[in-house]
């Protein structure tokens, strides 16, 4: 198993250092088999949470076809969403979304943001390709929305989804490595 914990304060480190204004920050890393969010308005990072739901293990605990079909999908939200409740009370008021996972950036790219150092992706760009991936789980092929088939990619997408919903983010930054 990957350590998050570790990979998550390298990139709360990477993106608190291309910051130029200081800020409550919440750096979010959707790893193959963990979640980790670490939050801080300094250097360090004040708290962190490894959350048991990552890409690869959301895929197979809950998807058994490639697509996943749509009643395997509903079942997987609610546990993510479970998952991600917990945060609630750990992130700071005002905080930042930041993120420095290439599998992100891919769904930046898939959105439309332009290719760039830091990428901002807005919470309505991010629901536009959830709507694109609920077009294929509903039977429209992958190819003609532009999403790849591979259902850790669409693990991913929907973490990150839940993770702005419900935690209300209205964008997230996600800067290259």
């Amino acid at each position: 198993m990957e350590n998050t914990q570790t990979e998550a304060g390298l990139q709360y480190a990477a993106v608190r250092a291309r910051l130029a204004s200081p800020g409550p920050i919440t750096v979010l890393h959707i790893g193959a088999d963990a979640t980790t969010v670490v939050v801080g308005d300094g250097a360090a990072p004040a708290a962190s949470r490894t959350l048991a739901m990552g890409a690869r293990r959301t895929a197979r605990a809950y998807f058994q076809q490639s697509p996943p079909g749509r009643l395997e999908f509903e079942i997987a939200i609610e546990p993510v969403e479970d998952e991600i409740t917990t945060l609630v009370g750990m992130l700071p008021p005002a905080s930042t979304l930041h993120s420095t996972d290439p599998a992100l950036r891919h769904i930046a790219l898939l959105a439309g943001v332009a290719e760039s150092a830091a990428m901002r992706l807005e919470l309505d760009a991010m629901e536009r390709v959830f709507s694109r991936l609920a077009a294929v789980i509903q039977g429209t092929p992958a190819a003609r929305e532009g999403i790849p088939e591979d259902n850790e990619f669409v693990a991913t997408l929907l973490i990150l989804r839940e993770f702005m919903h419900h935690l209300r983010f209205s964008s997230i930054v996600i800067l290259s490595a």
